[in-house]
């Protein structure tokens, strides 16, 4: 694999990271059992970039995609992805017919929504159950009403219920009550759907963290948003599986200089130097999505040491503490990225930071460049 050096910032993600890591979590849930794997691309695949991470998770075996958007979905079949494809988050006036004719399957929470999609006619459409985390999904005292229209929407011919499904608010604490209590609540709304008639091809519930920690809730289909790309949805409680990190992020120092005692550093002075020292200036900020809380908070890879970031983080660059060293302009900065060199990691920078590392790498963007790396082959592609 070449390595060229950024010529300001980049993200740099490897396809065969995300092939590895599918090829793990489709293995890991199927040892007993088939289970099929959804791969969740939406939010531009985490920060990958959709097209790229989706295509690497066919290859590693992704029996579905899913995304959030029906225009998400429709940008996926533009790239040429002709695979099972879920999108699950419309609102009023939506293009349902769009979808239709692509072949994506959407979802329903409410009977308005479920009629909205079947005035389209010939829709495959999943339902949405609500089963704790009150966000998206019907809720229970709805259950019946929208399993019984589905039917009748089936039975006239103008949809296909080919899924029923729900979403943890807490499988990345195993020992939280309300995995246990959404676990029943899916089976009731399972059985009632049977009741109502209905014979959907998958019923989905596990996450990432589910379908690491949680067997009992794979039933025929789990999906793997986080994990796909080698971050660990469970900080602390999940199980080493080999998941490989997918992105790095690059920088080159712009310059270095030394400080004195006493100077303060970027905006509002929030650091002050405690001794005589040098700093280095990284060419990218808060407009990359670098996170602004990561000022006096965060490090980054410098020279084979650990540079801790002085002051705030600014809209275009931040600075760093080379502890007396001036490398020259162009020397690598790594943001973070696998660990395996002791460079911080996407984790490492969302402890820092306050937040999980699901954001730390979707918020990155802006004037960062993206470039596609297969560790299996020799050359990467800039995009």
């Amino acid at each position: 694999m070449t390595d060229p050096a950024p010529h300001r910032a980049e993200i740099v993600v490897d396809l065969a990271a995300i092939r590895h890591n599918v090829r793990v979590l489709k293995d890991l849930v199927s040892v007993d059992r088939p289970v099929r794997l959804m791969a969740v691309v939406k939010a531009d695949g985490y920060g990958h970039g959709m097209a790229e991470a989706a295509a690497a998770a066919r290859a590693g075996g992704a029996d579905w995609l899913g995304v959030a958007t029906i225009d998400e979905a429709l940008a996926l079949r533009g790239a040429g992805d002709r695979g099972p494809l879920l999108c699950w988050l419309s609102a009023p006036g939506d293009d349902f017919a769009g979808a239709v004719a692509a072949d994506v399957e959407v979802t329903a929470y409410s009977v308005a929504e479920l009629d909205e999609i079947a005035a389209v006619g010939g829709a495959r459409v999943q339902l949405k159950v609500d089963t704790g985390l009150s966000r998206g999904g019907a809720p229970r005292d709805a259950w019946a009403a929208l399993f019984a229209a589905a039917a009748a929407h089936e039975a006239a011919g103008r949809v296909r219920v080919t899924g029923i499904w729900s979403h943890f608010a807490a499988s990345d604490e195993p020992a939280h009550p309300a995995n246990d209590q959404q676990e029943a609540a899916f089976r009731e709304a399972l059985a009632l759907a049977g009741q109502a008639g209905l014979d959907p091809e998958v019923a989905h519930l596990a996450n990432s963290a589910a379908a690491l920690l949680r067997p009992s809730s794979h039933f025929d289909l789990v999906r793997c948003g986080i994990a796909s790309y080698g971050l660990d949805p469970a900080p602390g409680a999940s199980p080493r599986v080999g998941l490989r990190p997918a992105m790095s992020v690059r920088a080159r120092l712009v310059m270095s200089k030394a400080i004195a005692a006493g100077d303060g550093v970027s905006y509002g002075h929030t650091w002050h130097a405690p001794e005589d020292t040098t700093v280095g200036v990284v060419p990218a900020g808060y407009g990359e999505g670098v996170p602004r809380a990561a000022g006096n908070t965060a490090a980054v890879w410098v020279d084979d040491s650990l540079r801790p970031i002085r002051g705030r983080v600014c809209m275009d660059q931040f600075v760093v503490d080379l502890h007396g060293e001036l490398p020259p302009p162009g020397t690598e900065v790594v943001l973070f990225g696998p660990g395996d060199r002791g460079e911080p990691t996407a984790q490492d920078w969302a402890e820092a930071t306050g937040t999980i590392s699901y954001e730390i790498v979707t918020r990155l963007g802006g004037r960062l460049v993206r470039r596609y790396v297969d560790s299996d082959a020799t050359e990467g592609t800039p995009r």
